[in-house]
């Protein structure tokens, strides 16, 4: 996250997300009584069982929307379609026990690096250099987060986590050997 700090450094007219928020988005649930978020979890970790775990790397940094942005997002490139492989299964599984209704828009493999502050117009994206990583990296750790919305950004609270395929050790959430 170095390469993100650099970029943002300088911009008051944007807000990081925090570090521990950065995250790809599989499906958004909404709100689930207390009492179905156990189910939630073993519901779409059970359809991940078998999958490969994602291979990510950085393309660019996207202005949300393209014109008078919200927020910029780092538009990731999808190996195999293996992210979008477990979003489908985790999307289907919950769709079938009720717990979620799919989007109509397609998946889109991204992460929120800053939003733009209140009241802010005709924003620039950050600078080009430096150049974000190219490297690609496993992302095979899989969260049920539940969020609150707060002024200064959505607080996640990790509720459950499982590892999609074999890339990550899950008690460590680092790369196994």
């Amino acid at each position: 996250m170095d390469w993100r700090e650099r970029a943002l450094a300088g911009r008051p007219d944007l807000r990081p997300v925090a570090v521990e928020a950065l995250h790809v988005t599989l499906v958004f649930l909404e709100y689930l009584p207390e009492k179905e978020i156990g189910t939630a979890a073993s519901t779409a970790f059970e359809a991940l069982d078998g999958l490969r775990a994602p291979r990510l790397a950085v393309r660019e940094v996207r202005p949300v929307p393209s014109r008078d942005p919200r927020l910029f997002a780092v538009d990731l490139a999808d190996e195999d379609d293996r992210a979008t492989a477990v979003h489908q299964a985790a999307s289907a599984a919950l769709a079938a026990a009720r717990l979620y209704r799919p989007e109509k828009r397609p998946f889109w493999p991204h992460i929120t690096l800053a939003r733009v502050k209140r009241g802010e117009r005709r924003v620039p994206p950050p600078p080009e250099d430096p150049a974000p990583p190219a490297a690609p990296f496993d992302a095979g750790l899989v969260t049920l987060y539940r969020s609150t919305l707060r002024p200064q950004g959505a607080l996640y609270e990790p509720l459950a986590r499982t590892v999609a395929g074999d890339a990550l050790d899950p008690a460590s959430g680092s790369a196994a050997d």
